[in-house]
């Protein structure tokens, strides 16, 4: 059987509802698995390593590589750009890796429009005072950015109907489980089977 073409899952949450670490655990146990790495303007933060978290770069060269057509989406998020590029996804597509796209509701409405056979994820908080005391326990921001996040937040809930998939993450083994079950759910679909199994439909119908 040939290698079947990748599948596309867009995820999307409000800050500090746990995605990226979810993320990062379903890669490691899962190979098909990729992240895609996308393109932004913001400050490189400790542990983070260039081409694995993200590219950083300029905000010039960000905007270069927009009206070069390099995005095929693109959101300003907290005052710096983020940026997907569209030959770097489909390679990974096309080399059969299921990849993974982590962004907000915008660019998950400007993929969706590009892309229909992508699926849609959405991961919420099981409320509000726990969202507030991870944001509180990562010890990244001071009190005023995570006011400006907790604002954000409410506003990317607000879209949580627009996506295919909700996931609740109260407890993360349990959201971890349905999230690898949705990754091996979607293989399933016609639509990612029909190359794979091209010779032995052929074969069933001759």
């Amino acid at each position: 059987m040939s290698p079947s073409r990748g599948q596309l899952l867009i995820i999307s949450a409000p800050s500090g509802a746990g995605k990226t670490s979810l993320i990062k655990v379903l890669v490691e146990q899962e190979p098909r698995v990729e992240v895609s790495v996308s393109h932004t303007t913001r400050p490189q933060r400790p542990g983070e390593t260039e081409g694995v978290n993200y590219f950083f770069i300029s905000a010039e060269s960000f905007n270069e590589m927009r009206e070069a057509g390099a995005f095929f989406e693109s959101a300003e998020v907290f005052g710096h750009l983020y940026g997907t590029s569209l030959t770097q996804l489909e390679s990974r597509l096309a080399n059969g890796a299921d990849v993974i796209l982590e962004i907000d509701w915008q660019g998950a409405q400007q993929v969706r429009d590009l892309l229909p056979d992508s699926a849609w994820l959405f991961i919420l908080p099981p409320s509000i005072g726990s969202l507030k005391a991870r944001l509180q326990n990562r010890g990244q921001d001071n009190a005023d950015t995570i006011d400006v996040r907790m604002r954000a937040a409410r506003d990317e809930i607000s879209h949580w109907d627009e996506a295919d998939y909700l996931i609740i993450n109260d407890d993360f083994d349990t959201a971890l489980e349905e999230l690898r079950s949705l990754i091996h759910s979607l293989r399933l679909r016609t639509s990612q089977q029909q190359s794979a199994l091209r010779d032995l439909i052929e074969h069933l119908l001759g």
